[in-house]
């Protein structure tokens, strides 16, 4: 019986020895994991902000380039549309200027002075439609380059985007 005693004594003071004695885990490694799955985390936060940053400037500089091939063909439109009254004008003036050379004999008086009449009023309309054709030019030249630079203004940030990720990547270290 006293050995059954001592036995239980031992196993159970053994026991109770073997859970006074805790194995303690290395707590600056655990510490060391910790600050690492944090600054993990963190970066991870960091690069998906950026990656949503690109996204947007992405979708944005695509909008932009459709914006500017509007303004483009604007700019293209208006252009062809001056030209085309431009040709028109001298065309006219050069029929004012032949019926105002041309010799009028007694029949014809009447009929040379109805058609330069005609004639200077379409040249005046034709001047008039100029003038305004011209200032649509100059408006769609305006809204092209204000496009463009917009356009180049989100070229420009998605370049320093692309570089700061770019350096992140290229300064970080191995773990």
């Amino acid at each position: 019986m006293r050995r059954t005693y001592l036995f239980f004594i031992m196993v159970f003071g053994l026991a109770t020895a073997a859970f006074a004695q805790t194995t303690s885990p290395d707590s600056a490694t655990l510490q060391a994991l910790l600050t690492e799955v944090r600054q993990l985390r963190q970066d991870l936060q960091v690069s998906l902000i950026r990656m949503q940053s690109a996204q947007i400037l992405l979708s944005r500089l695509q909008i932009q380039q459709v914006a500017v091939s509007r303004a483009s063909q604007h700019l293209d439109d208006a252009r062809t549309k001056l030209a085309e009254v431009q040709v028109v004008v001298r065309s006219e003036t050069a029929e004012v200027k032949h019926l105002e050379d041309a010799e009028t004999t007694g029949e014809n008086v009447a009929q040379v002075e109805a058609a330069l009449s005609r004639a200077k009023s379409d040249l005046d309309a034709s001047t008039t439609l100029g003038q305004q054709r011209q200032s649509t030019e100059t408006d769609a030249e305006q809204q092209m380059r204000t496009e463009q630079d917009k356009l180049t203004s989100l070229e420009s940030q998605l370049d320093e985007l692309v570089a700061k990720i770019a350096s992140e990547q290229t300064g970080r270290q191995p773990r």
